[in-house]
C-alpha cells in the first residue's frame, strides 16, 4: 500500500467514524429515563439509538400512562419519533420500554411479549417491574437523569 493510499484509507475510516464519535460525546456514557406516576419513581437504562435520542429531545414530558392488554402500559407521545433506531429484538423481557411504530406511543412491558417489527426498544427498567403493575390511568412525568 502506497503512502497516498494509506492516507486515503485513514481519512475515509476517520470520516466514517466521526458521526458515531459525535453521538457518543453528545449522549454521554449512559442515559437514564426517570419515570414518576402514582407515587412510583423508577428509571430505565436507555439504549443509544436514533429513536431514543429523539425521545430524549422531547424531555421533560408529562404524559398519561394507562393499562393496555395484560402485559403492558401505554403512554401517547405528543408526536411521532424518528424510527431509524429500529433493529430486531432477540432478548425481549418484562421491563422493556419500546416505541410502538403503529400508533406512535411508548409501551412499558411488565410481562412477557414477543418482538414484532413495529417495536423499537428504547431501554430496560432498572430494578423490578413492580411500579408498572399499579393499575389505572395516571399522569406520567418523564425526565432525563443526569
Amino acid at each position: 500500500m502506497t503512502l497516498l493510499t494509506r492516507r486515503q484509507f485513514v481519512a475515509s475510516a476517520t470520516a466514517a467514524l466521526l458521526p458515531g464519535l459525535a453521538t457518543a460525546q453528545k449522549t454521554g456514557a449512559a442515559m437514564r429515563l426517570r419515570c414518576r406516576f402514582a407515587d412510583q419513581d423508577f428509571s430505565f437504562l436507555l439504549q443509544d439509538n436514533a429513536t431514543t435520542r429523539d425521545l430524549v429531545s422531547l424531555l421533560p414530558l408529562v404524559l398519561s400512562i394507562a393499562d393496555f392488554s395484560s402485559n403492558e402500559k401505554l403512554a401517547q407521545l405528543p408526536r411521532r419519533l424518528d424510527e431509524s433506531g429500529r433493529q430486531p429484538i432477540a432478548d425481549e423481557a418484562p421491563g422493556d420500554l419500546c416505541y410502538f411504530r403503529g400508533w406512535g406511543n411508548l409501551a412499558f412491558f411488565h410481562s412477557g411479549y414477543t418482538y414484532r417489527d413495529d417495536l423499537i426498544r428504547l431501554g430496560r427498567i432498572e430494578g423490578g417491574v413492580a411500579p408498572l403493575l399499579v393499575k389505572g390511568e395516571y399522569p406520567l412525568q418523564l425526565d432525563l437523569l443526569t
